[in-house]
């Protein structure tokens, strides 16, 4: 595809949320007028973008709108209808396409394509009906029981011990399309954002090592400070290898679990920019949501350079709510004060626990500079210092 060159083009993005937010950000800094696209009147990128088109996703109405009034489409996450992307991608240029995200929004689709790619992942069984659940292999117990769509931040996830555990968790789980995966020891959990061009360029990041807890993202390192550069160097292998048999255009996280027997296996994909790329906006000479613009775009895709160590701290509601039901403001004066923090937030309207509602990033000249800062910034804001 030409080029859509800066201060000449539309952009839209399907998705009213804080990524979508900050793409609205990084296309607008380059030039680009913005259309969002989302059902809340009230959404964090239809604040701060050009045009809020206030519409369900697969309204034929709001689509025609995007269609006539944007020269190229993304989304910011992954539960977009897929239809709404292929009726788009019918009148205007749309990355990443349909079929990849419908990929991305199914465990089991999405494990068969890892495998055929030639990426390992988790040993695993998909069950759809009771005499897939009746064949489970025992070995694969205990294990984490997924729905095959829609689960993320750890929702729609069960473990299980026996097969008893697995048949209520089922039950539980309203009997939709599931996958059983084993449960396996972890030395570390990294991940790696890959970002491809319409031209079929590739670049990558560094390895970021992530920190979950209760199933949500909580702190993000790079250089990951414990994962050796062989790993390093396979991770990011693997990552290229997905995103090339996708035939994928745009940012694409890819989650790996470092296991400890040293194996490497892949555990799942965002097609979008992801909580652990968000250090990029302080940390890289490109940010994730810039190189989602320039891919969409179709500008050269720069090999994106670290150019300070960094610390990403996830900022969830519970923040706002250090002694109770009544809501207050974190001490972001103190938090600020320290060296080389950078608040990112999300101009979401209410706090709410277990929301998103920013992010914290730290730069530093050493990783241990950077991590000690953010270890004071967490004591400061009431989180877990444990990183």
């Amino acid at each position: 595809m030409a080029a859509l060159l800066p201060g000449q083009a539309t952009l839209g993005v399907l998705g009213g949320g804080q990524l979508g937010r900050m793409f609205v950000h990084a296309a607008q800094a380059l030039g680009y007028r913005c259309v969002v696209l989302d059902p809340d009147a009230i959404s964090p990128a239809g604040a701060v973008a050009e045009s809020h088109v206030k519409a369900d996703y697969l309204d034929p109405v709001g689509l025609a709108q995007m269609a006539r009034d944007c020269d190229a489409i993304t989304t910011e996450f992954e539960n977009v209808p897929a239809l709404a992307l292929e009726t788009l991608a019918g009148m205007r240029v749309v990355a990443p396409a349909a079929a990849a995200v419908a990929v991305c929004q199914d465990r089991a689709v999405e494990k068969a394509h890892f495998e055929a790619a030639g990426v390992a992942c988790a040993p695993h069984a998909v069950i759809t009906n009771e005499i897939e659940l009746a064949g489970v292999d025992p070995a694969l117990l205990p294990g984490i029981l997924k729905t095959s769509r829609m689960g993320y931040d750890g929702k729609g996830q069960v473990r299980v011990r026996t097969p008893a555990e697995l048949a209520a968790a089922w039950d539980d789980l309203k009997r939709v399309p599931c996958v059983l995966e084993q449960l396996l020891p972890l030395r570390a959990e990294v991940s790696v954002l890959v970002a491809r061009g319409s031209d079929g360029q590739v670049v990558n990041y560094p390895v970021q090592q992530n920190l979950h807890r209760a199933g949500i993202l909580a702190v993000t390192e790079v250089p990951a400070p414990a994962v050796p550069a062989d790993v390093q160097a396979a991770a990011v292998a693997a990552a290229r290898q997905v995103v090339q048999a996708l035939g994928y255009v745009g940012v694409l996280c890819i989650e790996f679990f470092w296991l400890d027997d040293g194996r490497l296996v892949v555990n799942e994909m965002a097609p979008r920019p992801h909580n652990s790329g968000h250090w990029t906006m302080n940390g890289a000479s490109v940010s994730q949501f810039e190189m989602q613009v320039r891919a969409l775009a179709g500008l050269p895709l720069p090999e994106p350079r670290q150019h300070s160590a960094s610390v990403m701290l996830n900022l969830l509601g519970d923040l706002w709510f250090p002694a109770g039901d009544d809501a207050r403001t974190p001490p972001w004066d103190r938090v600020l004060a320290l060296p080389g923090t950078h608040l990112h937030l999300y101009g979401k309207a209410e706090a709410r626990r277990g929301r998103k509602m920013g992010h914290l990033n730290i730069t530093a000249d050493t990783p241990d500079a950077a991590r000690a800062v953010a270890r004071e910034a967490a004591v400061l804001l009431g989180l877990p210092a444990d990183f």
